[in-house]
């Protein structure tokens, strides 16, 4: 082999050496990812086979099956709700009653935040009175709420967004008072517009806190409308689950109860994969499980 051939070889060897090394630490961290997952899996499938053991065990023995139904039970009054088709209008009701909340209290909460966030004399005006507001139980306005609007749909809507509305405005609103004052430095050195500010650095910025107010406020969205229907309904599955109560349906309302966890977990679980998609390169996103 020539001098200029060993150089080239010399030169090329560290270089496939670095590749190879590369391949296996990706293959060993893609294989420790797996591993992880998996076990999260495995814990995942114990800890409900345990919930719903305990419960089977609990119902006749520990409690009477009249006020605990067991698991088995509650599946097959569950099928009967779906095949009879009684369930489809009560959960059409109550997801527009908490996507109709949801969004408005998002809307108000970001709207709002804008403002106090850009404004401190609006921020200086303002806060006695969102924290006076703050401090009110929101569910305990819901009869008032009801009286104002009425037992239909627009009083589940308004308690929904009252209840969506705080956490957004909350994680917003610490979200961009804590932007680094030097990042601001630079955006005013760099000349940059207000907007252009906004959309290339506050918003980027607070985007992870917000949407993490944004995970909270679906899940308190669903509850005040089911408070709602509680109290003053007609239609939806908490007017279901009090029917269900005063018949003493118990495995019927057991599965409806099951179905609002299940309703909560998803809407959650959307808005988590929103916040991953937007923050991919976020903390709480890698962290994710």
């Amino acid at each position: 082999m020539s001098p200029h051939a060993d150089a080239v070889a010399a030169s090329l060897g560290p270089t496939v050496h670095e590749v190879g090394l590369l391949e296996r630490t990706g293959a060993a961290e893609s294989a420790r990812e797996r591993v992880r997952r998996t076990g999260i899996a495995v814990g995942r499938a114990a800890v409900l086979a345990l919930v719903l053991g305990g419960w089977a065990f609990a119902s006749g023995r520990l409690v009477d099956a009249e006020f605990l139904s067991d698991p088995r039970a509650v599946g097959a009054a569950f099928a009967d709700l779906v095949a009879s088709g009684r369930l489809f209008p009560h959960l059409g009701q109550t997801l527009l009653e908490v996507l109709s909340g949801y969004v408005i209290g998002v809307v108000l909460g970001m709207g709002l935040t804008v403002l106090v966030a850009a404004v401190e004399a609006a921020h200086r005006v303002l806060r006695p009175f969102l924290i006076a507001f703050y401090s009110i139980p929101k569910i305990a306005l819901a009869p008032l709420f009801i009286l104002w609007f009425g037992f239909g749909l627009e009083s589940k809507i308004v308690i929904s967004a009252a209840l969506a509305f705080f956490p957004v405005f909350s994680n917003a609103l610490v979200a961009f008072k804590s932007i680094e004052p030097g990042d601001r430095d630079v955006m005013v050195i760099l000349q940059a517009r207000p907007m252009q500010r906004f959309a290339m650095l506050e918003l980027p910025t607070a985007l992870p806190v917000i949407l993490t107010g944004m995970e909270v406020a679906v899940v308190l969205a669903m509850i005040g409308a089911i408070v709602g229907e509680f109290i003053g309904g007609n239609e939806g599955l908490g007017f279901l689950a009090v029917s269900y109560l005063q018949n003493l349906a118990v495995p019927d309302l057991f599965a409806v109860i099951v179905l609002l966890t299940l309703l909560g977990l998803v809407l959650y679980a959307i808005i988590g994969r929103l916040r991953a998609w937007l923050t991919p390169w976020h903390v709480s996103t890698s962290s994710g499980g």
